[in-house]
């Protein structure tokens, strides 16, 4: 069994073990004792199992670190919470991890490194004991060190990595330069009873997300989706794992959907079992005969969620995935993260305009457009911009539908978070209709980009008098709101009539407080809040008041769960 506890309030027993599996963007407090890395799923696609921690030239928060210069800069940590290592080197104790330079962002420069530390409780001091430099290779390693050093065995020891961090040399223009030099790593373990060869581990995991289960969007309201939910609907849910050991396991698939709204189960289905070699990858469709249904009508929230069981005892965190498909007011083809920036600069720049398609399938209004920007180096994309929409020309955009002049670039209040830029007057849509942006310098807005999502079909930039598809390889992170006026009302969010968390103030900027009246009367309770996008930004023990003052303005999901089974939704804005 792969267990973890504590063997007493400051340290961590043996093994230690994280793959980041977890569903938070957060390193797990259990087991880390700082957040400045990003626990994703989205800046690799050949991850050892489903997650990683990604070490890059941001904070916490998303932005560039406030020492970011042009000379190479300490970025990210990774630190462990203190362990009781209190061995001897016949106890044969090994420290493992996968790292990978890169992944599907930008790699690390020549000067760039990842390190790892040890630390020495007696001696109250950290000594490096492994660096890799940048390189042009993606692929992920495994490393695995011996800890027989007197110094690190005994109880507080502690491990970290540290990242660091050289800009690109393109100065030229700075609004180009963001974040940059990615490493990721994967599978960390700490055990004793070890040997230099134990890096193949006896587990069978995902080894990617869940996307959405549309075949066109991400999220789209759901009111159009139920104009042409018949041929929008996918027809499977995509199972992508491996067996990472060295023998044949059998492996049984199962999904389910919940409608998180009405928080019944609407969905479940066992989608069969095969053999699977070792060292082997399975890219699976599980049959889906279903259309999101409920009796909402501007918005919906459907949680779907995967998982694998097999014939051995391993990590279990790694065997199941969630996914929350939202329907509310915008349409959007990106997963909300970005892992390169996109932008139009240099000589002839000056008004090249962007635009990326998309399709009302039934009259509506366009009220906002949405524009995840990257944070640059000394705030130079904060430029001005039009923003534009067009109708369309045969597959291009064609006349000017609307514009407002001379906005701002402005960054997301959160972890690649959108700016809604509000248009002055709504804009009727029906059928094709464009949106984007026109230069007024020719300077690299930097907007996000992502990676994941093809849409290389779907976008357009404008330049020297013509149109022309981008040839870049993703998804310019912008949404199209539509439907009635945006508005922040309880009343306007209220999340169920029934089995929802009751819990005041609502809206709220610093603490909620839970009904009492809510939770269970046994059984181990936890509230955790989520983002629209399904992402844990805080889980604690149920005591009655949460802390919520860190977060940024915006809907949040708030769960209850009990004895590990989530059990009632509710919706909280939060605001300043």
């Amino acid at each position: 069994m792969w267990l973890q506890s504590k063997s007493s309030a400051d340290t961590v027993n043996l093994p230690f073990f994280d793959d980041f599996s977890g569903h938070s963007i957060f390193p797990d407090d259990k087991k880390w004792g700082d957040n400045y890395v990003l626990v994703n799923n989205t800046y690799s696609n050949n991850q050892i199992t489903t997650g990683i921690a990604t070490f890059d030239a941001l904070d916490a928060s998303g932005n560039l670190y406030e020492t970011t210069s042009s000379a190479r800069f300490e970025a990210d940590h990774l630190t462990s919470l203190p362990i009781n290592l209190n061995y001897t080197a016949a106890d044969s104790v090994f420290l493992s991890f996968y790292f990978q330079p890169g992944g599907l962002a930008d790699l690390p420069e020549d000067n760039d490194s990842l390190t790892l530390q040890f630390y020495a409780p007696a001696e109250g001091k950290w000594y490096s004991v492994w660096k890799a430099k940048g390189g042009a290779w993606r692929n992920f390693k495994a490393v695995i060190l011996k800890i027989d050093q007197e110094r690190y065995l005994h109880k507080g020891f502690k491990f970290r990595f540290k990242n660091y961090v050289t800009l690109s040399s393109n100065v030229s223009d700075p609004s180009i330069i963001g974040n940059c030099d990615i490493w990721n790593i994967d599978y960390v373990l700490l055990n004793k009873n070890r040997n230099s060869a134990d890096t193949a581990f006896q587990d069978v995991a995902f080894r990617g997300p869940i996307r959405s289960l549309l075949k066109t969007y991400e999220s789209m309201p759901f009111k159009q989706f139920r104009q042409i939910y018949l041929q929008e609907m996918g027809s499977s849910v995509p199972f992508h794992y491996r067996n990472n050991g060295d023998a044949q396991r059998q492996v049984s698939r199962f999904f389910e959907i919940l409608d998180v709204y009405k928080n019944s189960l609407v969905k479940y289905s066992y989608a069969g079992a095969e053999n699977i070699d070792p060292k082997t990858n399975v890219d699976f469709n599980a049959d889906l005969i279903y259309t999101y249904n409920t009796d909402k009508d501007d918005s919906a929230l459907f949680k779907v969620t995967a998982w694998i069981k097999n014939d051995i005892s391993d990590p279990e965190e790694n065997d199941t995935l969630v996914y929350y498909q939202v329907f509310n007011n915008y349409f959007a083809y990106d997963d909300g993260s970005a892992e390169e920036g996109y932008g139009i600069n240099g000589l002839g720049s000056m008004n090249a305009m962007v635009a990326c398609r998309f399709k009302s399938y039934m009259e509506d209004t366009l009220r906002a457009i949405k524009i995840c920007f990257n944070d640059s180096y000394l705030n130079a994309n904060r430029r001005p911009f039009d923003l534009m929409v067009w109708g369309d020309n045969n597959g291009i955009p064609g006349d000017l539908l609307y514009t407002r002049e001379n906005m701002t670039v402005e960054k997301g209040n959160s972890i690649n978070g959108f700016y809604p830029y509000q248009l002055t007057s709504p804009v009727p849509v029906n059928g094709v209709f464009y949106v984007g942006w026109k230069q007024r310098t020719e300077a690299f807005l930097n907007a996000g980009f992502d990676i994941n999502t093809s849409g290389s079909n779907r976008q357009f930039y404008w330049i020297n008098g013509n149109w022309n598809q981008s040839k870049a390889d993703g998804t310019i992170m912008i949404r199209p709101v539509v439907g009635s006026p945006l508005t922040t009302s309880v009343n306007d969010v209220e999340f169920s009539k029934t089995e929802a968390i009751r819990f005041w103030p609502n809206p709220s900027s610093d603490y909620i407080t839970i009904d009492p009246e809510s939770v269970p009367v046994s059984g181990l309770t936890y509230i955790s809040i989520a983002d629209m996008q399904g992402r844990i930004l805080i889980k604690v023990p149920y005591t009655g008041r949460v802390d919520i003052s860190h977060l940024h303005d915006g809907i949040y999901l708030l769960i209850m769960s009990r004895n590990g089974m989530q059990m009632r939704y509710s919706r909280l804005i939060k605001i300043n």
